[in-house]
């Protein structure tokens, strides 16, 4: 793979994981518990994401292939994924994809929401099988996703630890502009990946 693939692969990665955004879910959901149950809670938050993602990137391709969907279908679908994703985004509204107003208050947050859907959501799994499904060498590919996923989910993991510190220096307003920015680039991303699909289809 070349290196404007490879860093393709690692910004869609991290713009779906988006570690600045996830700062105030966390800091709500986890600001009831002492300082050695949140480190606790983002060591067991980290590892149920990433385990849940290395599962997708060794079975993605197989999963596509046992459903019969073709891979220009997926495609268009990811693709209306990521652009509703990347409304929410930029229209700074609650994740619809990424957590709901009804769900229950558990002293346990750390694999449900934080775990999935707020680190492996559903957007970040699409990405993966749609990645790993179109892949020449499934090898290499699998091996970019992955590390694409440890660097997301450690920046994932900085941005948590320090949370509190990131809203003091850049303050909601600035959480919202970087989301804002990277929801822009996201939509980008979605019409292509539409297109991509509608031609892999053959419709264009």
């Amino acid at each position: 793979m070349a290196p404007p693939e490879i860093f393709a692969v690692f910004i869609t990665i991290l713009i779906l994981v988006d570690p600045f955004g996830l700062v105030p879910m966390y800091l709500s959901l986890t600001g009831h518990l002492s300082r050695e149950r949140k480190r606790r809670t983002i060591i067991k938050a980290v590892t149920t994401a990433l385990t849940a993602l290395t599962l997708f990137i060794l079975i993605g391709r197989e999963t596509l292939i046992l459903l019969g969907i073709m891979p220009g279908s997926f495609y268009i679908a990811g693709g209306v994924i990521f652009f509703i994703i990347s409304l929410d985004m930029i229209l700074g509204h609650r994740q619809r994809t990424k957590s709901s107003p009804h769900e229950p208050e558990v002293d346990d947050v750390a694999v449900f929401p934080l775990g999935i859907p707020i680190l492996a959501g559903p957007g970040t799994i699409t990405t993966i099988i749609l990645y790993i499904s179109e892949a020449d060498n499934q090898f290499v590919m699998g091996w970019v996703l992955f590390a694409s996923v440890v660097i997301a989910l450690a920046i994932a993991v900085v941005t948590m630890f320090t949370g509190e510190l990131i809203l003091r220096v850049l303050r909601r307003t600035g959480v919202q502009v970087i989301q804002r920015l990277m929801g822009m680039i996201l939509c980008g991303l979605a019409v292509q990946f539409i297109y991509e699909g509608l031609q892999k289809l053959e419709i264009i």
